[in-house]
């Protein structure tokens, strides 16, 4: 039977990106970024429940992340679960979860703008390199004052 394991998460960077580079060449940028979701609790409290997700993103993704990516900054990113065994000092074996990202796009700055390009600061999986979709401009919409007509009839709703 085929799965999916896909995640899709819109939060702000905790700290700045932890950057290495291995032997193999490869680059890894690891963040942690936090996602709060706000809902009133049985007593009509409102109460704000915050999630941290450890990131990883590799190689090119790596890169601009290196490079964009600062402390507070919103950035959405997609990927993957990943949970990795390993054995820490005291010999204790351990899991740890991580998202292994695909894609990403830097959303805004701490400071609430956008970058100098228009937010655009993302990249397509690695793997799946996809041609820009051609940009053409949104029809304007017509906004003319009709206040002389009884036009009630040709209303869309």
């Amino acid at each position: 039977m085929a799965g999916v394991n896909k995640v899709i998460l819109l939060g702000r960077l905790g700290a700045d990106p932890e950057v290495r580079s291995l032997p193999s060449g490869s680059k890894v940028t690891t963040f942690n970024i936090a996602t709060s979701e706000v809902y009133n609790n049985k007593d009509g409290q409102r109460v704000e429940q915050t999630e941290w997700h450890r990131i990883e993103l590799w190689d090119n993704l790596a890169n601009i992340a290196e490079q964009y990516l600062h402390k507070g900054d919103s950035v959405y990113v997609e990927g993957k679960i990943r949970t990795e065994e390993y054995t820490d000092k005291d010999n204790i074996s351990r899991r740890t979860t991580k998202i292994r990202g695909t894609s990403m796009t830097l959303v805004s700055t701490k400071g609430g703008g956008t970058d100098n390009d228009g937010g655009a600061a993302s990249s397509p999986a690695p793997q799946a390199q996809r041609p820009a979709p051609a940009r053409t401009p949104a029809p304007t919409p017509d906004f003319t004052n009709n206040a002389g007509s009884d036009d009630s009839d040709d209303l869309p709703f």
